[in-house]
Protein backbone atom coordinates (compact mmCIF):
# COMPACT_ATOMS: atom_id res chain seq x y z
CA UNK A 1 0.00 0.00 0.00
CA UNK A 2 1.12 3.44 -0.73
CA UNK A 3 1.13 6.71 1.31
CA UNK A 4 1.58 9.99 0.41
CA UNK A 5 3.48 12.10 2.42
CA UNK A 6 4.37 15.63 2.65
CA UNK A 7 7.61 17.13 3.48
CA UNK A 8 8.35 20.37 4.92
CA UNK A 9 11.60 21.91 6.00
CA UNK A 10 11.82 23.16 9.65
CA UNK A 11 11.09 26.83 9.37
CA UNK A 12 13.04 27.16 12.20
CA UNK A 13 16.55 25.86 11.07
CA UNK A 14 19.03 27.43 9.72
CA UNK A 15 21.05 24.35 8.10
CA UNK A 16 19.93 22.92 5.24
CA UNK A 17 18.16 19.91 7.13
CA UNK A 18 15.58 19.22 9.43
CA UNK A 19 12.75 18.01 7.58
CA UNK A 20 9.32 17.13 9.31
CA UNK A 21 6.71 14.52 7.25
CA UNK A 22 3.04 14.77 7.59
CA UNK A 23 0.91 11.19 6.92
CA UNK A 24 -2.42 12.48 5.83
CA UNK A 25 -4.29 9.63 5.46
CA UNK A 26 -3.32 8.77 9.14
CA UNK A 27 -4.33 11.54 11.07
CA UNK A 28 -1.93 11.60 13.84
CA UNK A 29 1.28 9.58 12.02
CA UNK A 30 4.02 12.13 12.11
CA UNK A 31 8.02 12.00 11.23
CA UNK A 32 11.11 13.68 11.30
CA UNK A 33 14.34 13.28 10.03
CA UNK A 34 18.15 15.39 9.86
CA UNK A 35 18.03 15.41 5.87
CA UNK A 36 15.20 14.45 3.16
CA UNK A 37 16.15 11.17 2.97
CA UNK A 38 16.35 10.37 6.41
CA UNK A 39 12.84 12.14 6.91
CA UNK A 40 11.59 9.61 3.85
CA UNK A 41 13.38 6.35 5.28
CA UNK A 42 12.09 7.32 9.30
CA UNK A 43 8.75 8.02 7.63
CA UNK A 44 7.88 4.44 6.44
CA UNK A 45 8.93 3.60 9.90
CA UNK A 46 6.32 5.35 11.64
CA UNK A 47 3.64 4.37 9.04
CA UNK A 48 4.83 0.52 9.92
CA UNK A 49 4.59 1.72 13.62
CA UNK A 50 1.28 3.64 13.18
CA UNK A 51 0.06 1.02 11.36
CA UNK A 52 0.95 -2.00 13.85
CA UNK A 53 -1.29 0.09 16.23
CA UNK A 54 -4.30 0.01 14.43
CA UNK A 55 -4.31 -3.76 13.51
CA UNK A 56 -3.43 -4.70 17.03
CA UNK A 57 -6.54 -2.08 18.64
CA UNK A 58 -8.97 -3.67 16.05
CA UNK A 59 -8.77 -0.21 13.53
CA UNK A 60 -9.84 -0.15 10.06
CA UNK A 61 -6.81 0.79 8.19
CA UNK A 62 -7.99 3.79 6.19
CA UNK A 63 -7.99 4.01 2.30
CA UNK A 64 -5.03 5.61 0.90
CA UNK A 65 -5.88 8.73 -1.24
CA UNK A 66 -4.27 10.37 -3.73
CA UNK A 67 -1.96 13.57 -3.56
CA UNK A 68 -4.82 14.95 -4.99
CA UNK A 69 -6.74 15.25 -2.68
CA UNK A 70 -4.57 16.73 -0.58
CA UNK A 71 -2.10 19.01 -2.36
CA UNK A 72 -4.19 22.21 -2.72
CA UNK A 73 -5.43 22.14 1.27
CA UNK A 74 -3.50 25.26 3.17
CA UNK A 75 -1.90 22.98 5.77
CA UNK A 76 0.43 21.18 3.60
CA UNK A 77 1.39 23.88 0.97
CA UNK A 78 5.11 24.33 0.49
CA UNK A 79 5.68 20.93 0.82
CA UNK A 80 6.91 17.84 -1.19
CA UNK A 81 4.80 15.09 -1.42
CA UNK A 82 6.10 11.15 -1.82
CA UNK A 83 4.88 8.04 -1.79
CA UNK A 84 6.15 5.49 0.74
CA UNK A 85 5.29 1.81 0.23
CA UNK A 86 4.14 -0.58 3.15
CA UNK A 87 4.00 -4.39 2.90
CA UNK A 88 0.85 -4.30 5.41
CA UNK A 89 1.12 -8.16 4.61
CA UNK A 90 3.95 -8.30 7.13
CA UNK A 91 2.14 -6.20 9.50
CA UNK A 92 0.80 -7.64 13.04
CA UNK A 93 0.29 -10.87 12.79
CA UNK A 94 1.73 -14.96 11.82
CA UNK A 95 1.79 -15.56 7.85
CA UNK A 96 -0.62 -18.60 7.34
CA UNK A 97 0.14 -20.43 3.70
CA UNK A 98 -3.59 -20.75 1.95
CA UNK A 99 -4.19 -21.88 -1.61
CA UNK A 100 -6.24 -19.86 -4.34
CA UNK A 101 -6.86 -20.36 -8.01
CA UNK A 102 -6.45 -17.41 -10.24
CA UNK A 103 -6.48 -17.07 -14.10
CA UNK A 104 -3.11 -17.50 -15.37
CA UNK A 105 -3.13 -14.62 -17.37
CA UNK A 106 -4.32 -12.21 -13.45
CA UNK A 107 -1.47 -14.59 -11.98
CA UNK A 108 1.43 -13.20 -14.31
CA UNK A 109 0.30 -9.80 -13.92
CA UNK A 110 0.40 -9.69 -10.78
CA UNK A 111 3.83 -11.29 -11.11
CA UNK A 112 4.54 -8.32 -12.99
CA UNK A 113 3.12 -5.70 -11.29
CA UNK A 114 4.94 -7.37 -7.59
CA UNK A 115 8.21 -7.19 -9.39
CA UNK A 116 8.56 -3.95 -11.06
CA UNK A 117 7.34 -2.51 -7.69
CA UNK A 118 10.23 -4.20 -5.15
CA UNK A 119 7.02 -6.44 -3.62
CA UNK A 120 6.20 -10.39 -4.03
CA UNK A 121 3.37 -11.46 -4.79
CA UNK A 122 1.69 -12.26 -1.25
CA UNK A 123 2.20 -8.92 -0.15
CA UNK A 124 0.80 -7.38 -3.63
CA UNK A 125 -2.47 -9.73 -2.78
CA UNK A 126 -2.52 -8.99 0.98
CA UNK A 127 -2.11 -5.26 0.54
CA UNK A 128 -4.71 -5.35 -2.55
CA UNK A 129 -7.20 -7.15 -0.15
CA UNK A 130 -6.83 -4.41 2.49
CA UNK A 131 -7.28 -1.68 0.47
CA UNK A 132 -10.50 -3.63 -0.94
CA UNK A 133 -11.95 -4.25 2.37
CA UNK A 134 -11.11 -0.96 3.73
CA UNK A 135 -12.68 1.15 0.85
CA UNK A 136 -15.57 -0.56 0.69
CA UNK A 137 -16.76 -0.31 4.33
Amino acid sequence: MRFPVVIHKDKDSDSESDYGVTVPDLPGCFSAGNTFDDALINAEEAIECHVEGMLIDGEQIPSNKSVEVYKRKKEYRGGVWALVSIDLSKLSGKAKRINITLPERLLHQVDQYATSHGESRSGLIANAALEYISSHD
